[in-house]
């Protein structure tokens, strides 16, 4: 037999076994359960190999033995984790690596890096922050879908891919729908840092435009003039630094549009540092700006009427850690070559 083959179920409940095939020998057996149970989350693997609950030839077994072919692992795990996870259940695959901002008992607020997906695409990667805050609280204890009917923690905002910074999410569907609220109502406040090329003229102000999106290429449009196709953008702008040909300033959203602050600063002559969409290559060229100079950096809860359950968060004001281009900005050390 070349790879490992899954046998009759023994007598007793919940247990099977898988016989290491020729293929399969060599690995260690972390990264073979990693392989062959995908469904199994990472933090039950351990904990199960711990509590003997994985054995290896009627043993006991550790994370970093290597199989021999013929090796036969007595697994006495749930049959739920013997099943290929669906995109749904991406999450149960994940080790959860997530920077949190706060977190209370209803809501937690992420402090995203650049390069990672809220939520997963048409590209397949389900690497996402959605499920890691999944993985992160299933660990924890807090989330247990098998108790659920309906709820997944969830996310309230968005931010593209290459921006990073805070991503509020709600432990329950109360403080979920409280949230959905709030934003919608703009009673609660996002301010974003950005780097943009050259300076705006006047160095504080606000932006106005309609914004269609072009589905096809994944981009939107400015319009000044409304049309069934458009929706309103407003952004309000300050400068706070200029050095090197940059500026750096801090943005509200009045409005949460899709690339609304990457489009609309484009649209006035001021591309931000390295957005290749919006942006040109030759304005981006030896900077060394993987992804464009933007994060979500702040978030203040402003309630004009009554947020239920989620009323303890009026006035907090909630911060992201420093961006690597804001640090390299201020140290000075964000110049072109």
């Amino acid at each position: 037999m070349e790879t490992a083959e899954i046998l009759e179920e023994s007598g007793e409940a919940d247990m099977r076994e898988i016989r290491i095939g020729k293929n399969d020998a060599g690995q260690r057996v972390d990264h073979f359960l990693m392989k062959a149970l995908p469904a199994l989350p990472p933090s039950l693997r351990q904990k199960y190999l711990r509590l003997k609950r994985i054995k290896r030839n009627g043993g006991r077994c550790h994370p970093e033995d290597r199989l021999l072919e013929g090796d036969v692992l007595a697994l006495y795990i749930g049959d739920e984790f013997f099943e290929r996870p669906t995109a749904e259940e991406a999450w149960r695959t994940i080790t959860p690596r997530l920077t949190v901002a706060y977190e209370d008992e209803n809501i937690l607020i992420a402090d995203k890096r650049a390069g990672m997906l809220v939520h997963s695409d048409d590209s397949g990667d389900e690497n996402t922050l959605i499920n890691h805050i999944k993985a992160y609280l299933y660990e924890k204890g807090e989330w247990d879908p098998s108790c659920e009917q309906s709820f997944v923690p969830a996310l309230a905002n968005r931010i593209d891919r290459n921006t990073c910074g805070l991503v509020l999410a709600a432990k329950n569907a109360e403080a979920l729908r409280i949230l959905n609220e709030k934003i919608r109502n703009r009673e609660i406040r996002k301010y974003y840092y950005c780097l943009i090329h050259g300076t705006m003229s006047p160095a504080n102000g606000r932006l106005d435009a309609y914004l269609e999106r072009d589905f096809a290429k994944k981009t939107v449009r400015i319009r000044q003039e409304k049309n069934a196709e458009t929706r309103s953008a407003a952004t309000v702008y300050r400068t706070l630094a200029v050095k090197d040909g940059l500026s750096l300033l801090e943005c509200e959203l009045l409005t949460g549009r899709t690339h609304q602050i990457r489009a609309q600063f484009a649209a006035a002559g001021h591309p931000l540092l390295g957005d290749g969409k919006y942006g040109t290559n030759e304005q981006n060229r030896g900077w060394r700006q993987r992804f464009q100079a933007l994060q979500s950096h702040r978030i203040v809860f402003d309630f004009k009427t009554d947020a239920g359950i989620l009323a303890y968060l009026q006035g907090a004001c909630i911060e992201a850690g420093d961006a690597d281009f804001l640090r390299a900005f201020q140290e000075g050390t964000l110049r072109r070559r």
